[in-house]
């Protein structure tokens, strides 16, 4: 055996781990919402129809019997997440456009110095601002609103879009800008009706990113929310603490919560692959 075939075979073997590692809690976690409690205790039983018999008890429930209950926060969720992650792609596009293609300057800071600005607000950590967030948001009367929510993701999401979008944005060549401006463009014209189209598998990774942030983000909505704008993630860990450990019913919910993200994930598939390799240059 040749040594190119050891490492092929030796690649192959790593990706199989790592695969097993990446997607079995996700199968144990589907076929937990189909076992009947018993079996969720009885110890280690995986395979369908040989270790278990299937039911769709704790499906019918959360469907049928606490319908409300979670179809409300999974419509916040939908709702919260899709809209921040479009408001932060629009905006975190127009700011790395401009900062791309024109020049600040402020005293002695220019452009790499807002840049740096911008994505530093993404390195302090979360919980240091919860407390003046939920006093802003109470004196607003922004707490438990969904306006208030999209506007938090909104803000978290935006140094992401504008890191993203900045990379993908300076590779496109300004001679195609530069000919549109010659036939009376303006710059608001050149990013929505040139740039933009060029950039749909940078905007679908960059919508992505945020949305999957605003979607299984907890800190915020646990302080922000208490019953209207209330999300997924609040809602599958109070299954934890008003009922005890009720796997059951955890890993219905998980499942629901994770099929959004896989769905949007599968659709935009074809423009990830372009869009993501731009940035493991």
């Amino acid at each position: 055996m040749n040594r190119e075939k050891l490492l092929k075979i030796s690649t192959y073997a790593l990706l199989i781990i790592w695969a097993f590692f990446v997607l079995f809690p996700l199968y144990w976690m589907v076929t937990t919402s189909f076992k009947p409690k018993l079996d969720v205790f009885l110890g280690p039983k995986y395979i369908p129809w040989v270790d278990f018999k299937p039911v769709l008890q704790w499906w019918r429930r959360m469907f049928i019997v606490e319908r409300e209950e979670v179809l409300h926060p999974l419509i916040n969720s939908v709702v919260i997440a899709t809209t921040s992650s479009l408001f932060a792609m629009l905006f975190g596009t127009m700011a790395a456009y401009a900062l791309t293609r024109y020049r600040f300057k402020f005293g002695p800071l220019g452009n790499k110095d807002i840049i740096i600005w911008i994505i530093s607000q993404r390195m302090m950590p979360p919980i240091v601002i919860a407390l003046a967030l939920f006093l802003m948001f109470r004196v607003s009367h922004l707490l438990d609103t969904r306006v208030g929510m999209i506007l938090i993701y909104t803000a978290f999401n935006l140094p992401i879009a504008v890191w993203v979008m900045r990379n993908f944005l300076s590779q496109i060549p300004s001679s195609i800008e530069e000919a549109a401006k010659i036939d009376g463009a303006s710059g608001v014209q050149m990013l929505f009706k040139i740039v933009i189209p060029l950039t749909l598998p940078s905007l679908a990774a960059t919508f992505l990113l945020c949305f999957i942030f605003a979607w299984n983000e907890f800190l915020f909505a646990l302080i922000l929310t208490y019953d209207t704008a209330r999300t997924m993630p609040i809602l599958i860990s109070s299954m934890h603490f008003q009922r005890g450990p009720q796997w059951w019913d955890i890993s219905v919910l998980s499942t629901i919560a994770i099929a959004p993200v896989v769905i949007i994930a599968l659709s935009l598939q074809r423009y990830l692959v372009k869009g993501l390799i731009p940035i493991s240059k």
